[in-house]
C-alpha cells in the first residue's frame, strides 16, 4: 500500500526533505557517542552542499547546526561547535515595527510628492524647475483624480500648488498644459524628471 507524506510524521524543517530528517532520526539511535558525533557533522556537511550559495553567508554554519537540533528535537546528545540557540528564541515572533508616521498636509498626496514640493519651493528659476513643476503639476491632478474622481478639478490643483509653495509656484490655467488622467505612479514622475535632465544636458 503507497504511503503518502501526508500520513508521515511532519517534518520539523521541511526545506530539508524526508531523507535529512531519516538520517537525524538515525543518529539519535547511535549509543557510542563519538560515531554520534561522526554522524552529525556528516549530515551538517550534506545539509549545507544543499544549499552552496550560502556558503558565504555569515553565520550559515551556526544556523545548520541550530537546524539540526530543531530536527531532533534538541534531544542529540553531541558536542555542537556553536552555543545552540534556544527553541523559544528561534521561534520567537519579531516585535513588530512601528509605523513611520509623517505629517503631510494632504493626506491623498503623499509624502514623496510633498517632498518634490518642497524642494520645487527653494529652486532657482530655469528650465529644471520648469520641468518640475509639470512634472509635480500633472502627479498632483492624477492624484486627487485617484482619491476623489468627482472632485478633482485643474482649479484646486492650481491652488494647492501655490498653498505647498507659500505662493513661489503660480500655474496660469488658462496657458499651463495638464495632461490627461492616466494610470501614472510617482515612480514614473521621477522617472520622467531625469529623463528631463537628461534632455536639458544634451542640449547645454
Amino acid at each position: 500500500m503507497m504511503e503518502y507524506n501526508t500520513q508521515r510524521k511532519k517534518l520539523p524543517m521541511p526545506e530539508y526533505g524526508r531523507g535529512i530528517q531519516n538520517m537525524v532520526d538515525y543518529a539519535l539511535t547511535i549509543e557510542d557517542r563519538t560515531e554520534r558525533q561522526r554522524c552529525a557533522n556528516t549530515i551538517v556537511s550534506i545539509m549545507g552542499n544543499m544549499f552552496p550559495h550560502l556558503r558565504d553567508v555569515a553565520d550559515f554554519n551556526h544556523k545548520l547546526w541550530d537546524h539540526l537540533a530543531v530536527m531532533s528535537n534538541y534531544q542529540l546528545d553531541i558536542d555542537y561547535p556553536y552555543e545552540i540557540t534556544p527553541e523559544t528564541t528561534l521561534h520567537a515572533k519579531p516585535k513588530p515595527l512601528a509605523y513611520p508616521m509623517k505629517r503631510i498636509r494632504y493626506r491623498h498626496y503623499g509624502f514623496l510628492l510633498e517632498s518634490l514640493l518642497k524642494k520645487l519651493k527653494d529652486m532657482e528659476d530655469g528650465p529644471e524647475r520648469d520641468a518640475l513643476i509639470s512634472l509635480v503639476a500633472n502627479q498632483m491632478k492624477q492624484s486627487l483624480y485617484n482619491w476623489n474622481k468627482d472632485g478633482m478639478d485643474e482649479e484646486k490643483v492650481a491652488s494647492d500648488l501655490a498653498a505647498y509653495t507659500d505662493g513661489k509656484v503660480q500655474i496660469d490655467l488658462e496657458h499651463f498644459h495638464f495632461a490627461s488622467v492616466q494610470s501614472r505612479s510617482l515612480g514614473g514622475t521621477a522617472m520622467g524628471l531625469r529623463m528631463q535632465r537628461k534632455n536639458n544636458r544634451k542640449r547645454n
